[in-house]
């Protein structure tokens, strides 16, 4: 009889979206096949990782092997399921830890991890996969703030949003020049470079993928519509928005979306289950960011596309780790 494999499901982290990190890994403990994975939640908050154990409670994490000890018995995990939004999960912290404890791990690597964290040097890398890109500025915290220039080069209305930052946090959309200063202020509150890019009005889309040694899954596309402004946190976590899955557009458009969406997978050296978000404008496709830790509530975009799929949510985690466990392996 095979013995079940430890999961250790790294939830929390160090970014505003640490609430939602840890609903999606509850999600996830009660998708995961009991006959052939035990889920075990590590919770990470800055230096203190723990085991939230269901009879006692938490239980700290020896980091220096990534162990526990539960009842003078050394608990050992088979894979690390990141479920992490923002530091250390989405930004090649926590997969640079695993690579050198040689414990697989089911996101991108080191490379892609703090590449597609950093929107200004995604974009950059993207741009060669021949997807339209809005223009943007990046500035530096403490750098001296041209607002006329900004205006002159971006015009009006402009997005101003963190530069590294796993959330939606800190997110502005300026519509008169007199907004413009504080957005900025507000974005560097959440991080010390920010990235300011002209408003593309159209239809925002995304649109999942996961390839797998065996095959790929590119997913239906998903059309957010929100209820707020743009799609910010109320819009993300607040029900603030609809979300309409398969999106309702052209066949010949989500099949190009779809494509951009596999070929900026590869781009990006991406492993596990990423999505792309879109604005479609006119049928120009503008690329908006890729969410290399998506969220995993039942809620969330992603389960929504697979559920579309007519796929389940047991057998495409068995998928994910099985697959981490086989790259790590190469």
């Amino acid at each position: 009889m095979n013995t079940k494999l430890n999961i250790a499901i790294m939830a929390g982290g160090n970014s505003s979206e640490a609430n939602i990190s840890m609903l999606s890994a509850t999600q996830i403990a009660g998708w995961l096949n009991p006959e052939r994975f035990n889920a075990h939640k590590i919770l990470v908050k800055g230096n203190t990782w723990t085991l939230d154990h269901p009879q006692k409670g938490s239980i700290p994490v020896d980091k220096n092997d990534f162990t526990v000890n539960v009842d003078g018995k050394k608990l050992t995990f088979h894979c690390a399921l990141i479920a992490i939004h923002g530091t250390p999960g989405e930004n090649g912290l926590l997969q640079a830890y695993f690579e050198m404890l040689q414990i697989p791990y089911t996101t991108g690597g080191v490379m892609n991890s703090s590449v597609t964290f950093n929107k200004y040097y995604c974009k950059e890398l993207v741009r060669e996969t021949g997807v339209n890109l809005a223009k943007g500025l990046l500035l530096r915290r403490g750098q001296k703030v041209d607002v006329q220039a900004i205006l002159d080069t971006l015009g009006l209305p402009i997005f101003v949003k963190p530069n590294e930052s796993g959330s939606s946090y800190g997110v502005s959309k300026v519509k008169q020049a007199a907004d413009l200063m504080p957005a900025i202020e507000k974005a560097f509150a959440e991080d010390k470079t920010i990235i300011l890019e002209e408003f593309i009005p159209g239809r925002e889309v995304t649109c999942g993928v996961f390839k797998y040694q065996n095959g790929e899954m590119i997913m239906p596309i998903t059309e957010i519509v929100p209820e707020t402004e743009f799609f910010d946190y109320e819009a993300k976590y607040h029900s603030k928005s609809k979300e309409i899955t398969p999106a309702p557009i052209s066949e010949p458009l989500t099949k190009t979306i779809q494509e951009f969406t596999s070929k900026i997978y590869d781009r990006l050296q991406c492993h596990g289950v990423v999505r792309v978000d879109y604005i479609v404008n006119d049928d120009k496709i503008y690329f908006l960011e890729i969410n290399t830790v998506p969220g995993m509530s039942e809620a969330s975009i992603t389960p929504q596309q697979i559920r579309a799929m007519g796929g389940n949510m047991r057998e495409f985690f068995t998928l994910i780790i099985d697959d981490a466990i086989q790259r790590s392996t190469l």
